[in-house]
């Protein structure tokens, strides 16, 4: 039986989100299924904006904070953001992301 980590897909990338070293985004595929007009490729862009800022979570599950950004501007189109990081880990976890 495959587990969820092995449907989500990995990027390297070398930034700082809440002062934190982040060396790789895993992005959930769960966006797909609803937003068809979303990709990867979007996301890493998306967040790559995110690179030398600090945000507040919108919750706290233990080790994992969870974020949302709203109202991201793309090439004249605006997007949300949800994302993940985790205390222990040197990854941020996109959940979902699509245009407002």
């Amino acid at each position: 039986m495959l587990s969820m980590m092995e449907f989500r897909r990995s990027y390297s990338t070398q930034m700082t989100v809440n002062g934190r070293v982040i060396t790789e985004i895993v992005i959930d595929p769960h966006y797909e299924a609803r937003h068809p007009d979303i990709t990867d490729e979007l996301i890493l862009i998306l967040v790559k904006g995110l690179d030398g800022r600090e945000f507040k979570p919108e919750e706290r599950d233990g080790d994992w904070e969870y974020f949302m950004l709203d109202q991201i501007e793309h090439e004249n189109r605006l997007y949300r953001l949800v994302w993940c990081l985790n205390d222990n880990t040197f990854y941020l976890g996109v959940i979902n992301c699509f245009r407002r």
